[in-house]
């Protein structure tokens, strides 16, 4: 049976700035190799030209508005157009009422996938002001009235019902991201890295992700102070939630500078070639986020063949093999929604010695590396992943 599934997000290629519009992308492909799915992408942004694919643009009198509400403008023009779906399928605040709206508009299921939860960010209050209320009252209601929620993590799924305790949690699935093993593969470039201003020859810790409370860049270039000052700090990092978490994190860096070499701070999005090469040089790959739901750029890094040093929250100890792939760091966390370690100190100090330990010694990390390549293409193939994606799609229709 052919199923017409519209899948609705804001991100989706070539604009895409987070993991969600990693996973989109990925899905939306292996999704397509299903002859029984007819899979249609609306989405925020400029036109594209992928057949498919039609694209929205916040309406002219909302461009100035706050941004929930010039998310909602784009979201009302997205459900109109979904009369034709028998099925829609919903990523993040920003699409979740244009599926909810959708799903009353025409009498269709919504599938909403969960790739972090409004609740559990309160600092998007500084990036959305009393937008941040707008969002969390669209998030939990498409949630509410949702035929089923995809959790990409048990730890989201856990965190959905801590967040959502009315929700029934027969309807909460657990589908992992995923990863494309042939184009995040290791690749050798020194000359390449180098040119990124990255040395080849030193050993490197390596971080990738937007600039965000939730990414903890804070804790981390505390904990470099801690390592040998023969270790670099690659970050590739942008895309700042707000002016103000942007000026802390140059003032880190800048104080860094000061003190260490090797401290390079990469601002640009990174071609995927460009980013593999800095991945496979890296002596280690470091996620010290307090909130994660999965964390793609972990599997990323795994696929290169980088061994992981991760926080154990949210769904990283579902990726990262404590003492095989990499090392898990402990955090004890606040209850009030915000994830903050309720002892920094302490979490620096284990964050920085687990970074230390991994990259005193390079053989060992290349062995991690090696299993955690294993792990990526045993586990978190978009193979499977869209297989359990389309058989959740069966039961609703």
């Amino acid at each position: 049976m052919l199923v017409r599934v519209d899948l609705l997000t804001r991100e989706y290629p070539p604009e895409v700035y987070g993991g969600a519009g990693v996973h989109v992308g990925e899905l939306v492909h292996a999704l397509r190799r299903d002859t029984d799915v007819e899979v249609n992408v609306r989405c925020f942004g400029a036109p594209r030209d992928e057949p498919g694919v039609t694209s929205y643009l916040v309406p002219a009198e909302l461009v100035s508005a706050n941004p929930s509400i010039a998310t909602l403008g784009v979201d009302l023009q997205m459900a109109q157009d979904c009369g034709d779906a028998q099925l829609v399928h919903s990523h993040t605040w920003y699409a979740n009422a244009a599926g909810r709206i959708a799903q009353l508009l025409h009498g269709v299921p919504h599938v909403v996938t969960a790739h972090s939860l409004e609740p559990l960010r309160p600092w998007k209050a500084e990036q959305l002001g009393g937008g941040y209320r707008v969002s969390s009252w669209i998030e939990g209601g498409a949630f509410s009235a949702a035929d089923a929620i995809i959790a990409v993590s048990e730890g989201m799924r856990q965190d959905i019902i801590r967040s959502y305790p009315r929700l029934d949690p027969s309807r909460i699935s657990v589908i992992h991201n995923g990863i494309d093993l042939d184009r995040w593969r290791p690749t050798s470039d020194d000359d390449l890295v180098r040119s990124l201003g990255i040395d080849p020859d030193r050993p490197s810790v390596v971080f990738v992700g937007r600039i965000t409370r939730q990414k903890g860049l804070s804790y981390l270039l505390a904990a470099t102070e801690r390592l040998h000052p023969d270790v670099q700090l690659v970050l590739c990092a942008g895309a700042p939630d707000t002016p103000e978490i942007l000026a802390e994190v140059q003032a880190g860096v800048a104080h860094l500078q000061e003190t260490r070499t090797g401290v390079v701070w990469i601002d640009r999005l990174l071609s995927q070639r460009e980013l593999r090469a800095v991945l496979t040089a890296a002596t280690t790959f470091v996620c010290p986020s307090i909130y994660e739901p999965l964390g793609i750029v972990n599997l990323e890094a795994m696929a290169c063949g980088a061994p992981v040093v991760g926080t154990a929250t949210g769904g990283i100890p579902e990726v990262v093999d404590d003492g095989v792939t990499g090392f898990l760091v402990p955090i004890e966390q606040a209850n009030d929604g915000t994830g903050l370690p309720v002892d920094s100190e302490r979490f620096i100090g284990d964050l920085a010695a687990a970074l230390g330990e991994m990259v005193s010694d390079p053989e060992r990390a290349k062995q991690f590396g090696a299993a955690g390549r294993e792990r990526a293409e045993r586990q978190f193939g978009w193979d499977r992943i869209a297989a359990r994606t389309r058989e959740l799609y069966a039961t609703l229709l």
